[in-house]
């Protein structure tokens, strides 16, 4: 039985306040039998790692550089984050491919530095509206994770978590349905059956597009989904700990 990941994506939000008061009143309240993870921005990391030390919430970081160390102002290297106590590391997240021109390749470099470093990446696959409209949606998201299942070996492999998000469903106010999620998250575990079953079973496939706790059940409860990638509610102590409620 695969344990339940929720895992918050804060992205550019935040302050040394914020990080604070939010992280304290997720310690003060029940935590879910799901695992917790936060993801907050690279400045916050510290703070984060100090405040949650010894609890059951873990702190990953939102990307990282596909260099090992050097001149690249800027840029943050994967060992910097294992110093800081980090455990995952988001990696191909949407806005990283839309904004930054991040390519597969790319993230596949990445997720070798995270590897090395004894991080867990967290390696996002999606489609655009416009893909998902052509009917392009497997061709997709199967090229966007056939980069990591080829570049990777199977030991490394087993360290991988993948988070399907959905570009359409991020911050619209869309959400796929249960089976639209369901149906992604199978195409994306029988990719990985065909390198290795045993792999297919225990890797973990988050869903990312709007979680929140009013739809969360109905899509935790879909066989192929192991959890979430949330992003705004996450930033809400209650919220968080409601869709992980649900993970239960």
């Amino acid at each position: 039985m695969r344990q339940k990941l929720v895992a918050g994506n804060w992205k550019m939000h935040g302050s040394q306040q914020m990080v604070t008061s939010l992280l304290k009143e997720l310690l003060s309240k029940q935590a879910p039998n799901a695992r917790l993870l936060v993801f907050p921005p690279y400045l916050y990391l510290s703070q984060a790692a100090e405040l949650l030390a010894g609890s059951p919430i873990g702190v990953g970081a939102q990307d990282c550089s596909q260099a090992e160390e050097g001149a690249y102002t800027g840029e943050v290297s994967a060992a910097m984050l294992a110093d800081l106590g980090v455990s995952h590391v988001l990696l191909g997240h949407s806005e990283r491919r839309q904004y930054h021109a991040e390519t597969d390749s790319q993230v596949l470099e990445k997720a070798k530095r995270v590897l090395a470093a004894n991080l867990i990446p967290v390696v996002c696959v999606g489609e655009t509206l416009a893909e998902r409209e052509a009917g392009a949606t497997a061709e997709v998201v199967l090229q966007q994770l056939t980069a990591v299942l080829e570049g990777l070996s199977l030991d490394e492999l087993k360290k991988v978590i993948v988070a399907y998000e959905p570009v359409w469903a991020i911050g619209t106010g869309l959400t796929a349905t249960p089976e639209q999620a369901q149906e992604v998250h199978a195409l994306l575990r029988s990719a990985v059956a065909k390198v290795n079953k045993e792999l297919a079973a225990t890797m973990l496939f988050l869903y990312g597009g709007s979680m929140k706790p009013d739809n969360a059940a109905s899509l935790l409860e879909m066989p192929d989904i192991d959890g979430g990638l949330i992003g705004g509610a996450s930033l809400d102590a209650d919220q968080f700990l409601a869709i992980g409620k649900a993970a239960e």
